[in-house]
């Protein structure tokens, strides 16, 4: 059995607070409750036997749940690639983590993609493989509604 690395609320609030400090937003907690709650059920291995799988949960519950009052999608990004960190990848895979997950947060929290493919594309990230011709399009696809979205709210 694999013995995975975590990190405690405190440490993600933190993280948050100074993600903040540097890229501006409006600090503080919303839900405590929600966040530990987060954390805590990483660690299950019930339901999430592998690292991806807590990687993922980790991101989405972070994204989603808006636990801070700003900063939800910077501070996921952050304490995923801090997870992978502490978990011994390398900064490369980390950088790289940091740099696709920018967009891929932001289709998850507009559901354009779904936890699962969010997964699929974290699964790919993290053990260096090339993005399959079809992922690649379903991408392009995704971004464009994005796009499209984004033009019809201005």
């Amino acid at each position: 059995m694999v013995e995975y690395r975590y990190f405690d609320v405190q440490h993600a609030i933190e993280t948050h607070d100074m993600i903040l400090k540097k890229t501006g937003g409006l600090p503080g907690v919303k839900e405590k409750g929600l966040l530990e709650s987060s954390l805590f059920h990483l660690q299950n291995d019930l339901y999430y036997p592998t690292f991806e799988e807590k990687l993922l949960q980790l991101v989405f519950s972070i994204a989603q749940n808006h636990v801070f009052l700003d900063g939800n999608k910077r501070t996921s990004i952050s304490l995923g690639a801090y997870f992978l960190l502490i978990n011994g990848y390398p900064s490369w895979i980390v950088g790289d983590f940091i740099e696709k997950m920018e967009d891929l947060v932001l289709l998850l929290v507009e559901k354009i993609l779904t936890k699962e493919e969010c997964g699929e594309y974290i699964a790919l990230i993290i053990s260096e493989n090339p993005l399959p011709e079809l992922l690649q399009l379903k991408l392009v696809n995704a971004l464009s509604e994005l796009r499209m979205r984004e033009e019809k709210r201005q």
